[in-house]
């Protein structure tokens, strides 16, 4: 118990726990519509807002996330309904997003000693700000979900079928690329830009394999999230490892057992 002693490890703990709530949820949205990737290219894209709060003197994660946003809105607007136009979108985005922050970066004139933290993630040195942001962002997630469940299950699975039925989707789409920017933004803070694909891909892809249920599988990747997170922050305590990096190979182990599980059983049934 001693790892709870220490003011730096429960806020970590704090922050695991709800920004596995927004991890899972639009997780679990960004796999059924198998756009893995989108989160990488919007993470990367948000470093462009890191070296903009540099040089402005701004907190880096306001920085971070209206870059994010407005990544997420470009790509949207690209992509239209053609899935080539997504990926061609989503790489443009990734390249110049991380181009623009290098670029900003040098001309502040300093490496700030934090930025090492986003790229890698520094879950133990998030602050009340980070709480403050996990609790807005999981409010307006689980608000956003509940108003609009039945769209987003429409579009998720038949965007042209959910177009017929009169379905607003451009919108529910903009939503769904504003949501995703934000959980990505907080997630680069527990396990940094690099991993941000991970937290958001196998959760989901985990609890998909058990349940058919696009609301089920919501809450089971969160579940499953909260469980990689605060597992690998104990485990990460106890080995003396980065907690980020212990954290997403958690995730994999899992991922890689749940793999086997559905071969043995299907192989059985």
């Amino acid at each position: 118990m001693e790892i709870l002693s220490y003011a730096f490890m429960q806020k970590a703990l704090i922050v695991s726990v709800l920004a596995s709530i927004a991890a899972g949820t639009i997780g679990t949205l960004v796999n059924v519509n198998r756009m893995s990737s989108l989160a990488g290219s919007i993470a990367h894209a948000s470093f462009g807002g890191l070296g903009l709060a540099y040089i402005l003197g701004l907190n880096p994660l306001v920085g971070a996330t209206i870059f994010a946003v407005l990544a997420s809105l470009v790509i949207g607007a690209i992509s239209g309904r053609s899935a080539m136009k997504t990926e061609t979108a989503m790489a443009a985005v990734w390249a110049t997003g991380m181009a623009v922050g290098l670029v900003l970066i040098k001309i502040s004139g300093t490496y700030a000693a934090d930025l090492m933290s986003w790229l890698f993630g520094s879950i133990l040195a998030v602050n009340t700000n980070d709480i403050i942001y996990a609790v807005l962002l999981n409010l307006l997630v689980i608000s956003v979900i509940t108003i609009l469940y039945k769209e987003f299950l429409a579009v998720a699975y038949d965007h042209r079928f959910a177009m017929l039925q009169g379905v607003p989707v451009g919108l529910v789409r903009t939503i769904f690329l504003v949501l995703t920017a934000l959980t990505a933004v907080l997630l680069m803070r527990i396990t940094g830009l690099i991993m941000v694909i991970a937290m958001l891909s196998i959760p989901p892809a985990i609890a998909e394999m058990f349940t058919t249920s696009l609301r089920k599988m919501m809450v089971l990747a969160s579940i499953l999230s909260a469980v990689f997170s605060v597992g690998g922050l104990f485990l990460a305590y106890a080995l003396d490892l980065p907690p980020g990096s212990v954290v997403i190979l958690l995730a994999a182990a899992c991922y890689a057992a749940a793999l086997l599980v559905e071969r043995l059983r299907s192989h059985w049934v």
